[in-house]
């Protein structure tokens, strides 16, 4: 009997789904996670991607911030557990991932590179980073060095640059590949473009060129909305997986679609309404064994507008789950749509913040030299990053 070959490896993680969940503060936490790997399995049989935890700050994980640590936490049913982390200092890096080897807290690190809030990156931080190409490396270097020995691998993620002036991203992809990453991501975005326009796939491509010979695989991420989306990237990039953000807002099922297109299987439908109260129900479940009902009905509020997009059910039934104190509350009022065929229109649209471009905030003097490998003053942020 033969096993099929992995459909993408990192490190020693084998995935028989090339298709990766991204890391979104205040989406990807673990009931989040645990739901997508739920439906999968329910659709398709398996859960084999890889499902990314909301991004950690290495400076608070190293000094055992509270809210951070529960950030941390993994469900039994997670495997492979994969962290991301926001780091701006070498010497923190390494302590936070000495920390995730010792303590056993998860099997493979992402680091964050693509943060293009302006509370982060005026301080240097996120997507300012990479164009200070040495202190970069350090902060990668750091934390391979960290993992040795470990089979944890790590991994990067970074934008196209700061803006169209400030390209980084082919820079980025190598010194990456010196440091010892296992593999790299590309939002085929700048920082400037934020969430906005179209994310730009040739740039992915280009990346895939100027990686062939490390034998580092390249992600691609932006604009994965259908279910036939990855294919499309993959085979217009080249790239060998793909990282899925605003997508899967309100469509944990998209993971599904995506795997089961991959791998040339019939692709699962849409949802109906009836459907999809029962997936906001069971997100709202795991949400309170998580956090406690009170926090889980708070934080299920902005889901089910994701959830109810495209469907036809008023706006008065929309902002009466917007005001949900309970799980009873939320099943009175999940109980009128239970039993509905109706379909969502346009499901597949882009969704999530999108915005509009402008001027990225950096330190003065931050495109002076990018050979200055100072760690940045006040760049950390205190939890996590947006």
């Amino acid at each position: 009997m033969t096993t099929a070959a992995p459909a993408l490896t990192i490190g020693g993680i084998d995935l028989n789904s090339p298709v990766i969940l991204a890391p979104m503060a205040g989406v990807t936490n673990m009931p989040f996670r645990v739901l997508c790997r739920e439906i999968e399995e329910e659709l398709t049989g398996t859960s084999s991607g890889l499902y990314v935890c909301e991004m950690i700050t290495a400076r608070a994980m190293v000094a055992r911030n509270e809210k951070t640590m529960h950030m941390t936490t993994f469900a039994d049913v997670e495997t492979p557990r994969s962290m991301q982390l926001y780091t701006v200092d070498p010497k923190f890096t390494y302590e936070a991932v000495r920390m995730i080897v010792e303590e056993d807290i998860a099997d493979h690190v992402d680091m964050n590179f693509g943060c293009p809030v302006p509370k982060v990156t005026r301080k240097g931080g996120g997507c300012a980073i990479p164009y200070k190409r040495r202190l970069y490396g350090n902060i990668v270097s750091a934390a391979v060095r960290a993992a040795e020995g470990s089979g944890i691998p790590i991994t990067v993620k970074f934008r196209i640059g700061i803006d169209a002036d400030h390209h980084t991203h082919l820079d980025a992809g190598r010194i990456a590949a010196e440091s010892g990453a296992a593999a790299v991501a590309l939002h085929a975005r700048t920082g400037a473009e934020r969430y906005s326009g179209a994310a730009h796939w040739d740039e992915i491509g280009r990346l895939v060129e100027h990686m062939d010979g490390t034998g580092v695989p390249v992600i691609g991420n932006g604009d994965i909305f259908a279910a036939d989306d990855a294919a499309k990237m993959m085979e217009q990039t080249g790239c060998h997986g793909v990282e899925v953000g605003r997508g899967c807002l309100g469509r944990p099922w998209l993971f599904a679609q995506l795997g089961a297109q991959l791998r040339g299987e019939e692709i699962p439908p849409e949802p109906t309404l009836g459907k999809v109260a029962s997936i906001i129900y069971r997100h709202a479940e795991l949400l309170a064994e998580h956090d406690g009902e009170h926090h889980a009905c708070r934080d299920i509020r902005k889901h089910t507008g994701w959830y109810m997009r495209g469907f036809p059910v008023g706006g008065e039934f929309r902002k009466s789950l917007a005001q949900v104190t309970s799980l009873a509350e939320l099943k009175e009022r999940l109980a009128p749509i239970a039993d509905s065929e109706a379909m969502a229109e346009h499901a597949d649209d882009a969704r999530g913040r999108q915005g509009s471009a402008g001027k990225i905030a950096l330190p003065e003097g931050w495109l002076d030299d990018p050979e200055d490998d100072t760690v940045p003053e006040g760049a950390e942020i205190e939890n996590n990053g947006g």
